[in-house]
């Protein structure tokens, strides 16, 4: 049936629409029926298919684009942790304490007080400890994760509960972090978590689903139509978490149509085989909401927790040059087996060290199970050695970025890795673009804020919070890639850019509507904010 024959159910008029097509990358006009996009282009060539019963829209000249895919979160953390203790942003030790004294008085004895997302560069550097909060809390456990989710502080209640002590031996890949008389201070490394994880009470199922829809409202307010969910999984949690998850929440939300944005989920990469099932069974795309993406596994720790993997050891421990959270062998045989079986494969690597890692298993995969496309991922890739930035582009690798974690680094980065390191080997966006890297934005939400307006101004601007200038400046982004990174790449970088990503004839009609109707403005400056957001032709919000 040709376009001609077809009546719009809304046209979308008088804008400046970014498409992030490069066949046609702006339009004025746009018409939308069944949820995908009919046709784009001058505005009396899309009015030709407006009709009886189409809705109109005249924007008066703002611009839209495409609705934004956030390449990196985890939902239902970020949903669970709006109803519990909020620790970002604190920036004095009295404030930390303060607010964990508030949540005891609400809660019951013997219950935990669960949050996070304590930054203590905030505060000058020095590491909370459980002596800090143990007077407040002596009949509560408690548990607050740093805001990078590698590290977090337990009150000597949990510790106690869950038996560690200074007998207590460091597991393979974690660290308890103790005094120098070897007493545990209520912090716990990566795969060290474990040892307490299991005895803080499991989410229920009706509050993992008010957590999804909590989280999907948010995330359409701030432009998000498309997520990337990593799940509830990292060193020291148990795989089973994000299959639960997809059956308790994911498949319970589709079938009641409580779905409001779309999911590509992500799963344990232990669990490949069960994923590679799932897919045989389901396909790629079990309905419009939910997409099945691949596996994932972690290659080193954080920077902010130290336990980022460095050829070099940290300025301010100089013994220490991070964690391998893996072990090679095991990371490149699961790498091996996942790829075969066809499933994506994304890695969390964030030192230099942990990068050139995974670089090189990707490499080795490639040359034994042979060419395809298959778009393998690195999420972080925040520091590189010489010549990592060229083997993204050279490999086909996904560079799977965010650039808000840039705002939390810079000064953090410079302590502890020096001026130099720093300087050289930082979120570099620009030169992985210039290697023809594919170049993916998201959050890490709940780490980072969902907020890709923010993420794209960040990109552009590189200017952290009490600077003056521009950190890396010939790392700066144009306005046009950032907004791609957010977009067409995103969706590129898990398959989904057959359907999204693009405001292209064929493809769904997720777009936003923003405050500016100065697209010079907006491309100088990167400021707007979300007037609007439309998922499959239909307004989401407000």
């Amino acid at each position: 049936m040709s376009s001609l024959s077809l009546t719009a159910d809304l046209v979308v008029r008088n804008a400046v629409i970014y498409t992030s097509d490069e066949s046609l990358p702006f339009a004025d006009s746009m018409a939308i029926r069944n949820g995908r996009i009919l046709r784009l282009g001058n505005s009396s060539f899309v009015q030709e298919l407006a009709g009886n019963g189409t809705e109109e829209l005249d924007l008066g000249g703002k611009v839209v684009v495409p609705g934004f895919i956030d390449s990196h979160v985890h939902l239902l953390y970020a949903g669970l942790q709006m109803a519990r203790v909020k620790l970002q942003g604190v920036n004095r030790k009295d404030e930390f304490v303060r607010k964990i004294k508030e949540s005891v008085r609400y809660a019951k004895e013997d219950s935990w007080i669960l949050g996070g997302g304590w930054n203590n560069d905030l505060w000058g550097g020095e590491l909370p400890l459980a002596s800090w909060i143990d007077d407040i809390t002596p009949y509560n456990p408690v548990w607050l994760y740093r805001m990078d989710g590698h590290m977090g502080l337990a009150n000597s209640v949990a510790l106690k509960l869950s038996g560690i002590s200074n007998l207590t031996k460091d597991p393979e890949g974690g660290t308890i972090v103790r005094t120098v008389d070897g007493e545990p201070t209520g912090l716990l490394t990566d795969s060290a978590r474990k040892l307490l994880l299991p005895y803080i009470p499991e989410d229920t199922v009706s509050e993992r689903r008010e957590a999804l829809l909590k989280a999907s409202s948010l995330a359409l307010m701030r432009g998000v139509t498309t997520v990337v969910d990593f799940g509830r999984y990292y060193p020291g949690a148990s795989a089973e978490l994000s299959w639960k998850d997809f059956s308790d929440v994911y498949q319970w939300a589709d079938a009641s149509e409580k779905m409001i944005i779309r999911v590509c989920l992500f799963f344990p990469m232990e669990t490949w085989s069960r994923l590679h099932e799932l897919i045989e069974e389901k396909g790629r795309a079990v309905s419009q909401w939910i997409y099945l993406g691949g596996v994932k596994a972690f290659a080193d720790g954080s920077l902010g927790s130290n336990s980022a993997l460095f050829y070099e050891p940290y300025a301010n421990e100089p013994h220490n040059y991070g964690l391998q959270v893996t072990e090679s062998e095991i990371l490149s045989n699961m790498t091996m087996a996942s790829d075969k079986s066809g499933l994506q494969v994304a890695m969390h690597a964030i030192g230099d060290k942990a990068n050139d890692l995974i670089l090189d298993i990707y490499e080795s995969v490639v040359s034994t199970n042979g060419i395809r496309d298959r778009r393998f991922r690195i999420e972080h890739a925040q520091h590189f050695a010489p010549g990592a930035a060229a083997r993204f582009g050279r490999q086909g690798i996904v560079a799977s970025v965010q650039p808000l974690h840039l705002l939390d680094d810079a000064d953090s980065a410079t302590k502890k890795l020096g001026m130099d390191r720093a300087q050289k080997e930082s979120f570099l966006f620009r030169s992985l673009l210039a290697s023809n890297a594919l170049l993916a934005f998201g959050s890490d939400w709940p780490v980072a804020d969902i907020n890709p307006l923010g993420s794209i101004r960040t990109a552009m601007k590189r200017i952290p919070p009490a600077w003056d200038d521009a950190w890396i400046p010939s790392e700066c982004l144009t306005l046009n890639d950032a907004l791609k990174a957010h977009t067409i790449s995103a969706a590129s970088a898990c398959f989904l850019d057959n359907d999204l990503g693009s405001l292209s004839p064929g493809k769904l009609a997720d777009f936003v509507i923003l405050s500016t109707d100065s697209w010079d403005d907006f491309a100088a400056e990167g400021s707007a904010s979300i007037e609007a957001t439309y998922v499959s032709g239909v307004r989401a919000y407000p």
